[in-house]
């Protein structure tokens, strides 16, 4: 039973993002977001590291798949524009949401990872044992983001780039 309500919830959430991305879309508000976005003093390169943390503060509180429907509608119109490739900017979500699944509170794999280790261990000690794998990701990402060849050349390789 609790599965089946733990199921639903997820499925209204991602139901009422992709409502949300369809009504966003139609009224026109993703040109008004390229063009705030556009605005900011950030840069390119700003304006696609504040992208990554938003993915990783959502990460912290919502299902990969809430997120993709709620932010690809906004963002994908603004990474066009910048001129990133897309696959690139798709492989940075995923090693996102990655690390969103080892940090707290909602972090998943921290509670699969409860589910069979001793009962010894506490939750405390699962969330300090994981900071580690956070911070090589983050780095992992951070290189991804630097240097996009590591990513996309076999892409480019097999569908020419």
């Amino acid at each position: 039973f609790q599965t089946g309500r733990l199921t639903a919830m997820v499925m209204w959430i991602c139901a009422g993002a992709l409502t949300f991305g369809v009504v966003y879309t139609g009224l026109g508000a993703s040109e008004l977001i390229k063009e705030i976005l556009a605005g900011l003093p950030l840069g390119p390169f700003g304006i696609l590291i504040l992208m990554q943390l938003s993915f990783f503060v959502l990460g912290a509180f919502l299902d990969d798949w809430a997120i993709l429907f709620i932010c690809i509608p906004i963002y994908l119109p603004v990474i066009i524009s910048l001129g990133f490739d897309r696959v690139w900017f798709g492989i940075l979500f995923i090693i996102n949401m990655q690390m969103a699944y080892l940090t707290p509170p909602f972090g998943y794999n921290l509670f699969y990872m409860k589910g069979i280790v001793p009962p010894s261990i506490s939750m405390a000690d699962i969330y300090r044992s994981v900071i580690p794998f956070v911070i090589i990701q983050g780095t992992g990402l951070a290189i991804v983001m630097i240097f996009p060849q590591i990513v996309l050349w076999l892409p480019n390789l097999i569908f020419g780039g």
